[in-house]
């Protein structure tokens, strides 16, 4: 995302937890800070992707003094998954340090041009970084309140989930009848269910290629963070339920770093199990 805006002339300062994924900006012409405090001195609008609420609420200070002294008079874009409420939280918390903030997670490929942003936030906040999300996104489509980018984020990546286990599980069991796989890929694409995800995945799928594109450990804390926020509403979620057992077994096999199509090794465990033994 961030070598989008430099290849588009952006003027970037840029920090990573791991010094060496800068590099690559650094040959595309950003500024490598030595810490997120360099960051913050050098830029007015401030786009945060972290792993997770605790990394981030620690890479920003939040809750102690430094972090009004961060967060004053710039703009924070966070653009990384966390609960609503916790979205919610650090917009209020940015606000009363004297701030801006606007949430804008992403959905989709990290291919130039092919993510889509949800927006939440105040208005005319979000108007002021809509441009800045040009150069990597395709959309941005503001969703309301700072929250509502989250859960549009979640009700999206509940369906992504559920829809790359049920194709794995397709995969599976074709290769396990002796269909061939690329015809099966062709009749898939060719059909209403041929999209991005089936033309990237299904070969993956095919050939056990796991090279990551989104962790399997990630999508598993994703399933996580959307169970819970249906818990809260008293939302049933079975297919949600199981396909978040898959990725959970997958990280189990050591997948956790692998491309999260790597569910695929859980169905086939599962297969292996389920086998009545061989007798001779």
């Amino acid at each position: 995302m961030a070598l989008n805006l430099a290849r588009a002339g952006t003027p970037l300062v840029v920090w990573n937890r791991t010094p060496g994924r800068a590099e690559a900006l650094r040959a595309a012409g950003a500024r490598v800070a030595a810490s997120a405090e360099e960051v913050f001195a050098h830029a007015r609008v401030v786009f945060v992707m972290l792993v997770d609420e605790t990394v981030t609420d620690t890479v920003l200070g939040r809750g102690g003094p430094e972090f009004a002294k961060l967060v004053a008079d710039r703009v924070v874009v966070s653009t990384g998954s966390t609960a609503p409420e916790c979205a919610r939280g650090l917009a209020a918390d940015v606000e009363a340090a004297g701030g801006r903030f606007v949430e804008a997670p992403v959905s989709g490929s990290r291919k130039a041009g092919e993510l889509v942003a949800m927006l939440g936030g105040d208005p005319d906040r979000v108007a002021e970084v809509r441009p800045l999300l040009a150069p990597m996104c395709r959309e941005t489509v503001y969703c309301g309140a700072a929250g509502s980018g989250v859960l549009m984020e979640l009700a999206v990546n509940l369906y992504l989930d559920m829809t790359l286990a049920a194709l794995a599980e397709s995969v599976h069991f074709a290769r396990l009848q002796g269909l061939n796989l690329e015809i099966f890929r062709a009749v898939v694409d060719s059909g209403q269910l041929g999209s991005g995800i089936t033309r990237v995945k299904v070969p993956m799928l095919a050939a056990h290629d796991f090279t990551v594109q989104a962790a399997t450990a990630d999508a598993y804390a994703n399933t996580r963070l959307i169970a819970d926020a249906a818990r809260a509403a008293d939302i049933a979620t079975p297919m949600l339920d199981l396909s978040g057992e898959l990725y959970g077994e997958s990280v189990r096999l050591g997948n956790a770093r692998l491309d999260m199509s790597s569910v695929l090794t859980a169905i086939e465990a599962r297969t292996d199990t389920a086998a009545p033994p061989v007798t001779g």
